[in-house]
This record gives C-alpha cells, structure tokens and sequence, in this order.
C-alpha cells in the first residue's frame, strides 16, 4: 500500500513517514502544497494523509485538486486547526476523515487502516474479475484481456451471476428465477440459449474458457487451475 503524506513541519513528517513505513507502507513526503498536489497527480497512492496549513497551497486546495483531476483516494487530513467550521469544509470537499493535532500515532495508524479496507472494499464492490475478465459494474461494461464485449441487459446480469457464485454449479431454475425473474419451465431452452451467446463472446476468442457446462446439474465459471 502506497500513502501521500504531505506535511510541511520536519519533525512531524520525518517522524510520520518513518512511522508508518515501519508498519509496513510506502510512502512519499510533500513538504508542501503544491508538490503533494503534483504528486498525487502524478503517481497512483492508495490513501492521502494532509496537513490543512500548509506553504503554497493548503491542505483543501491540493484535495480540491485531487478530487477535480478524478482522484478519489481516501484522504486523512491531520492538522491543528479543531474548530467545527474547518472539519465540515474538510468533509464537504471530500475528506474522509479528519484527525486534530496532538494525535497518538497508534490512533493515526489505525484510522489509516480502515481507511485503506473501506477503500479496497469499495474498489472490489465495482469492479469483478476472474482470469483476463473484467466486469464494471458502475460502468456496466465488460471486458477481456483489454477488449470491450458488448452485452445486453440480460447477458450482464447473467454473467454478474456467474461471477459472484465463481466456482458453484448454478442450476438452469436458479438462473432462470436469479436472472430472469421466472420459474424455470424444462420444455424452454431460454437459459441454454442466453448461456451459449453469453460464452460465445466471453470465451470463443480467449483462452483459457471459463463458462463450463456441468451436465445434468447447470453451468459454473471458474479458472481451471490446471
């Protein structure tokens, strides 16, 4: 895990940034606004820790930056300044949480924590995976080995199903009640139908297959191991 620590007092931020590789992150120092913007722009970090007072730019100016480049981190800011009126203005620009000088380490480092899991959390919540396959589920796109695949509604939903049950046999009447919102009835091919044009784009160019049918039982997408 990667943090920008942007602090402009020495002893803080040496003291900070040894602290916190110790438990284990990488981390850059910006001493002060304007570079800890420059940074963050330019490098890819899992969390933001920010000083509000700072030379250059201050603290709300560079997460106002960040947040108008696209940058959606976590940021923790870590200042002196207590008073309600700085702490709202701090969450309104988009602040994830706000810690007041003097602070225990201890508590600083387990806010940086859980921080980073609602982060990772989040970032999983969005986005489905198995092999080369991507499923956006804010974007409502999918893709394979970095080529889009044009899904209707019905096949997205279907292909979500298989990736959050990855590695279950999925029967014909639980997909058809899960995707469809139907009672299977055995006289209809509907789910046979959509499975084969789902796998036609998902698997026919790509190695290795991922959507198997199980016969007799249903279909499961797994990563064969082998």
């Amino acid at each position: 895990m990667k943090i920008l620590l942007v602090e402009d007092e020495p002893k803080t931020g040496d003291y900070l940034r040894q602290g916190l590789s110790e438990a284990g992150f990488v981390v850059d120092l910006a001493r002060d606004g304007a570079d800890g913007l420059h940074l963050g722009k330019t490098n890819e970090y899992d969390l933001a820790n920010l000083d509000v007072m700072l030379p250059s730019l201050d603290g709300w100016q560079v997460l106002a930056g960040m947040r108008s480049a696209g940058i959606g981190i976590p940021v923790l800011f870590l200042t002196a300044r207590d008073r309600v009126e700085d702490r709202v203005k701090g969450l309104e620009l988009g602040a994830d949480d706000y810690l007041v000088k003097p602070f225990a380490f201890a508590e600083l480092l387990a806010r940086v924590r859980t921080l980073l899991r609602r982060g990772t959390s989040s970032k999983e919540a969005e986005l489905m995976q198995a092999a080369d396959l991507q499923l956006d589920l804010l974007r409502r796109r999918a893709s394979r080995g970095g080529r889009r695949i044009d899904l209707t509604a019905k096949e997205f939903a279907l292909l979500e199903l298989l990736l959050r049950r990855r590695g279950e046999v999925l029967s014909r009447s639980l997909i058809a009640s899960q995707v469809w919102d139907m009672n299977f009835d055995s006289d209809t091919n509907v789910i046979d139908v959509a499975v084969r044009r789902l796998r036609a784009k998902v698997d026919d160019d790509f190695e290795p297959k991922l959507i198997r049918t199980v016969r007799g039982m249903g279909y499961v997408l797994e990563v064969d191991s082998r």
